[in-house]
């Protein structure tokens, strides 16, 4: 009996250690990456950037929603005066759709001259602009296919001296609220870069996108105090209607004017109000983001997306916020659209389920030369949306030409050879 008791002990023993075994050996057979993309991050020791790769909303980027190519054609019906400078479109809004036409609203340069720079700014006349976006105006136009379009004529002009806005009026974005339209704009009172940029936002109204356009208020978007990163300027207002809301992104140099013109940094903003005309109260977080240049958001699924461009760390990459607050990157981005200002149909419609959009108008700001700069308008295509799926717009192969590298050569930087910056000490 004892024989049998200490048999069946020594059985016990090694099937308990077979089991070990067993799940040790389980447990390191699964312990490496595996060959199939796991749809959920796995249970094991992961590097950095493999944890991180489920922070995205898919593991692939080809499958990310908002990720895409973004894809060029030229617009139709705008003259510019045979690239001699004097003519300059630019600041596209957002298109809208009403009873069977695309509007957009823009900065139309018309002078007799190109920008003589932002460096000699002291030498502007009243007809001698000193940027691309002085002496400007608010002009619209109309298409049926978002490609062929035709110039209406002005909606928003400069006002007499000395009313905000006098020198120019820029960087137009389009509100629909409650069955009313409105325009919103930086309104500057002297030539761009003679302290810089230091511009409020306005704002007019109207019953119908083709006008008239009434005045509706100045400094929509208050400055912050002094010391604050937008002490002097508010500028790209780009509202979205979001949780009931009025939301207004906009964007402020900030670490420069007037004393440093080098050293600058870009953050963007949020006011929310429940009245177009104001007034609006800033966001406590302000800047909700630290990367980007013009302001382009828009209302996706619960939360909103953005665009950034340009300035920042966080350049060139798309970004998700469930609370049109707090901005997480969502993916990288190539070859971006300057000034994306998307067709978004549910834009102003507060369906809480954004849908994206496959199509925008942008700008090149150096159509021209260094002495006859103007810019031009441009559409771009793409896949953000919940609704289109095109292979082409999530391939991540795609090869440029290389002139377009060589484009970029050391002498596009350095205009002598012992020119190449200064040695860090």
């Amino acid at each position: 009996m004892k024989s049998k008791i200490i048999i069946a002990l020594i059985g016990s023993v090694l099937v308990s250690c077979s089991a070990k075994l067993d799940t040790s050996s389980k447990k390191k057979s699964t312990s490496v990456f595996p060959f199939k993309m796991p749809t959920e991050k796995p249970n094991i020791s992961l590097s950095t950037s493999s944890e991180r790769m489920f922070e995205y909303s898919t593991p692939r980027v080809q499958d990310n929603e908002l990720f895409s190519q973004f894809k060029y054609t030229r617009l139709k019906g705008f003259d510019y005066n045979n690239g001699d400078g004097t003519i300059s479109r630019r600041d596209p809004s957002r298109p809208i759709l009403v009873n069977g036409k695309y509007y957009i609203w823009y900065t139309k340069r018309h002078t007799t001259v190109p920008p003589i720079g932002w460096d000699r700014a002291a030498e502007a006349t009243d007809v001698i602009p000193s940027t691309d976006w002085d002496l400007c105006d608010i002009w619209y136009a109309t298409s049926t296919d978002g490609i062929t379009w035709e110039e209406k004529g002005v909606a928003v002009s400069r006002p007499a001296k000395p009313q905000s806005g006098w020198r120019s009026v820029a960087t137009p974005d389009i509100l629909v609220w409650k069955g009313k339209y409105y325009l919103y704009y930086q309104a500057f009172d002297e030539p761009s870069g003679l302290r810089g940029d230091l511009c409020p936002v306005s704002v007019s109204y109207s019953d119908s996108p083709d006008g008239p356009w009434i005045h509706g208020g100045d400094k929509v978007i208050p400055f912050g105090k002094e010391g604050e990163w937008d002490q002097n300027a508010t500028h790209d207002p780009h509202p979205i209607v979001y949780k009931g809301k009025i939301y207004i992104y906009y964007k402020a140099a900030y670490n420069k004017w007037p004393n440093d013109r080098s050293h600058y940094a870009v953050g963007h903003g949020v006011v929310i109000g429940e009245d177009p005309l104001g007034p609006f109260k800033k966001h406590p977080l302000n800047p909700v983001m630290q990367s980007g240049h013009e302001t382009t958001y828009f209302p996706f699924k619960g939360g909103v997306a953005a665009l950034a461009i340009k300035d920042g760390n966080e350049r060139e990459t798309m970004q998700y916020s469930e609370d049109g607050v707090n901005f997480k990157i969502a993916a990288g981005l190539s070859l971006t659209p300057t000034a994306a200002a998307p067709f978004c149909p549910d834009a102003f419609t507060n369906s809480g389920n954004g849908r994206g959009f496959t199509w925008g108008l942008c700008h090149f700001v150096n159509a021209g030369t260094p002495q006859k700069s103007y810019s031009i308008m441009a559409r771009f295509d793409c896949d953000l949306s919940l609704d289109y799926n095109e292979p082409a717009f999530k391939d991540t192969g795609v090869w440029h030409r290389p002139e377009v590298y060589f484009a970029q050569g050391v002498e596009s930087i350095y205009e002598h050879p012992e020119g190449r910056g200064v040695k860090k000490k």
